[in-house]
């Protein structure tokens, strides 16, 4: 009986090894969203573009577009969060060295960036469009990989605080703006190209820099321009292996800025030494550091005293480019969902044709567009701050943006893994870095209640700011009835600030709604501008995304926002 059996079985198995190794056929997957161009697929950023007067960089946005869409540069962005920073504090010696190794494509990445010039353009090549154009690429770059932007913004916002020092600007600027990339730890004489990076906080203090403790003593003489020795520590030292910091510290005559190098003119070792690198949820391939400074040798930055007032140019463009970094992140969220969507069926159809996953795509799309907008919008304003009503506008839309985007950032996220499903949530795929990415904007360089504050603080020293941001938004009114009512609001809202302080969420939230939607309706699709009016400017009742109206054209926005990958 058992021989019959296995003859049986033998019978069977004959020439079917390859039908037993095989147990299904991979179908229903979407390809990757890979070797495509981010700038020709994504309409909202090429209409931005144009529109905000960097028409003339078509081309070169084009090409980097198809740059960072390259099969390559996404695996960059892949292999530099897949190996972590590691720190080093002395060299087998025993020699103090304060160094930090970081995967070659890390140094790719930022290599490819600087030698775009995604920190020196606007500074090397002024004009109109200039701030707008080098931000379509950051805002491309950044989908690739978000946190090695960090030294590359820091570097580019810089410029304009070192200025104030033209003794150390001469010596300086040069290399600072070169289109080059040298991560080699060695003095900053011995380099032509060179990053700089920002030191404020500490541990007492937070973003109460004035709480800081660290204390400057003059070598000599004292002042502008002259050299000083930091006693103190940093507790968030982002990108520690630039070259040199803007940091803070108490002199004689107060809260001061300094320009500190990571080595000494003789080429000896700064003693500003590092104790640990930070272990963070996000933000991954970034280095961000605890660093002690035991005499470490700085120049004064400006006025003495004026330290805030000084560093707080580099802050105002560190903070636009939170505004870029998140509005990206929203895009490559959306562009990643939609592009699933479009190509994955169930229940017998395409995701992106049935209704529900159209309300909540459409919706997320949306979001994205307006962050975009308003980010863009920025971006022309500081390409004009000759013009007093741009520079006005900057003043106090910058906080707001800067609130409103990257607070809006990771339910965003969140809700385009959803999208995905089960994938999305897996580390081969680029949504759950994405998703821890989401929160970091939005608090670094002044989280959420100091954005709203200093909003505040804008409207009470300056009232003309509020008068150039209501001008602004104003431009839209007679475009849609609701925008027009929820305008009417704001206004009212805004005359009395006598509890300002305590509502500064709600009032600052209004701002940066009334400010996307004016922008939509003058140059965005009807149907995207329809939709968020109806969605962000009345009460209807939908507190998640997927909530537009019966009417909504939800196939043309969605249209309007995937990549065509095939």
């Amino acid at each position: 009986m058992m021989d019959a059996q296995r003859s049986d079985y033998d019978t069977f198995t004959t020439g079917t090894d390859r039908c037993l190794a095989t147990t299904h056929e991979v179908i229903n997957q979407p390809p990757v969203l890979q070797d495509y161009n981010l700038f020709e697929q994504d309409t909202a950023l090429r209409e931005a573009a144009s529109r905000e007067g960097a028409n003339w960089a078509r081309e070169e946005l084009n090409r980097y577009g198809a740059l960072t869409g390259t099969a390559e540069m996404i695996h960059r962005g892949f292999e530099a969060n897949r190996f972590k920073p590691v720190f080093h504090s002395h060299d087998r010696f025993g020699h103090r060295i304060d160094a930090v190794e970081f995967h070659p494509s890390y140094h790719d990445l930022m290599r490819t960036g600087l030698e775009h010039g995604l920190h020196s353009s606007p500074w090397t090549r002024s004009g109109n469009g200039a701030h707008v154009a080098r931000a379509a690429k950051y805002y491309m770059h950044s989908q690739v990989e978000a946190a090695h932007c960090c030294p590359i913004t820091m570097t580019f916002a810089a410029i304009p605080t070192i200025r104030h020092q033209a003794s150390l600007a001469q010596v300086w600027e040069t290399r600072i703006l070169a289109n080059r990339y040298d991560p080699a730890n060695k003095p900053d004489s011995q380099k032509d190209a060179v990053t700089i990076g920002m030191a404020m906080t500490e541990k007492q203090g937070g973003s109460d820099v004035r709480a800081n403790t660290t204390k400057a003593f003059a070598i000599g003489k004292e002042g502008p321009g002259e050299a000083y020795e930091l006693v103190g520590h940093k507790w968030f030292m982002s990108a520690p292996m630039c070259d040199a910091f803007l940091v803070l510290a108490q002199s004689r005559g107060g809260l001061s800025c300094f320009l500190m190098p990571r080595w000494r003119p003789d080429g000896s070792k700064n003693p500003c030494q590092l104790q640990r690198l930070k272990d963070k949820m996000g933000n991954v391939a970034n280095a961000s550091g605890e660093a002690e400074l035991r005499g470490a040798l700085a120049w004064m930055v400006g006025e003495e005293g004026r330290g805030v007032p000084t560093i707080i140019e580099m802050v105002a463009l560190t903070r636009f480019d939170c505004m870029i970094g998140s509005a990206a992140g929203m895009r490559q969220a959306i562009a990643q969902a939609s592009h699933h969507a479009r190509h994955r069926s169930a229940f017998g159809h395409k995701l992106a044709d049935q209704p529900l996953m159209q309300n909540v795509l459409a919706d997320l799309a949306i979001e994205s567009e307006a962050a975009l907008a308003f980010t863009m919008r920025m971006a022309r304003a500081l390409d004009h701050q000759d013009q007093e009503h741009e520079r006005l506008l900057t003043r106090l839309a910058t906080p707001v943006g800067k609130y409103w985007i990257c607070k809006r950032s990771p339910n965003l996220a969140y809700e385009a893994m959803e999208c995905i499903g089960g994938n999305g949530v897996m580390e081969d795929s680029i949504m759950p870095r994405l998703f821890r990415e989401s929160p970091v904007n939005a608090i670094w360089e002044g989280s959420g209640n100091i954005q709203c504050l200093d909003t505040l603080r804008a409207m009470h020293k300056a009232p003309e700011t509020l008068d150039a941001f209501l001008s602004e938004v104003s431009l839209a009114r007679g475009a849609d009835a609701r925008f027009d009512r929820f305008l009417d609001h704001l206004q009212k809202d805004t005359g009395d600030l006598s509890d300002a302080e305590y509502r500064a969420r709600n009032l600052v939230d209004r701002m940066a709604l009334a400010l996307q939607a004016a922008l939509l309706l003058q140059h965005s699709d009807q149907a995207v501008a329809d939709a968020f009016c109806a969605t962000r400017l009345t009460p209807h009742g939908g507190l998640n995304f997927g909530n537009l109206p019966a009417d909504t054209d939800a196939k043309a926005i969605l249209k309007r926002a995937t990549p065509v990958v095939d």
